[in-house]
């Protein structure tokens, strides 16, 4: 898909494979243009939370590809600091 994006000079819009709110969320942070979805909702076992939920996915998705990833590293290290702490 992110292939797809940056090779694309036109819109890009998921179709396929959502079946959760997660699912649109990656697509949007991958710098989708948009989702379209009816099978996701439409199946639900509560299609009015599940929409809810997708708006907001959409909305959260779109938000962090626009705000930028921070980079991506190797390995963990602690952000927090460790003085004054039991272990």
């Amino acid at each position: 898909l992110q292939l797809i994006i940056e090779e694309s000079r036109v819109p890009v819009i998921v179709d396929a494979g959502v079946g959760t709110a997660s699912d649109a969320a990656i697509a949007m942070e991958l710098g989708c243009h948009g989702v379209l979805m009816n099978t996701a909702i439409a199946g639900a076992r509560n299609p009015v939370l599940m929409a809810s939920a997708m708006k907001h996915a959409i909305i959260a998705g779109r938000e962090a590809f626009l705000a930028g990833r921070m980079p991506r590293k190797r390995y963990a290290s602690a952000s927090s600091p460790i003085d004054g702490t039991f272990f």
